[in-house]
């Protein structure tokens, strides 16, 4: 697991800033920028709630769906030979390499929670 925090459908990146002396952080996966910062741990956790808490608050106020749009494609570098593997069995299966490459993350998907 990366330096993640969870609260509610939030997820946030935790960092440490050894000059600063403070952790801070900012939450992922949505279209704007919200940051939170602690000197402790706990005081981490509590401003990421907070954090979180203001922005379902703008996102009522404002109509904002609160979670980042995606347009559900995306670039994806791989090995040349791991493309041209995937690429066959694409093949044999009779589907398209985007669908296989769809099948794979649902897979990991699925298996991952």
């Amino acid at each position: 697991m990366k330096d993640l925090i969870k609260y509610k459908k939030y997820l946030g990146t935790v960092h440490f800033s050894a000059e600063d002396e403070v952790f801070y952080g900012k939450i992922e996966g949505v279209d704007d920028l919200v940051s939170f910062e602690g000197k402790t741990v706990e005081e981490l956790k509590q401003a990421f709630i907070e954090a979180v808490e203001d922005y379902e608050e703008l996102c009522v106020q404002t109509g904002k769906s609160g979670e980042k749009s995606y347009k559900g494609s995306f670039n994806v570098r791989i090995a040349p030979e791991l493309h041209r593997q995937a690429a066959r069995i694409s093949m044999e299966l009779g589907i398209s390499l985007n669908q296989l490459i769809e099948k794979a993350i649902r897979e990991m998907v699925s298996n991952a929670h």
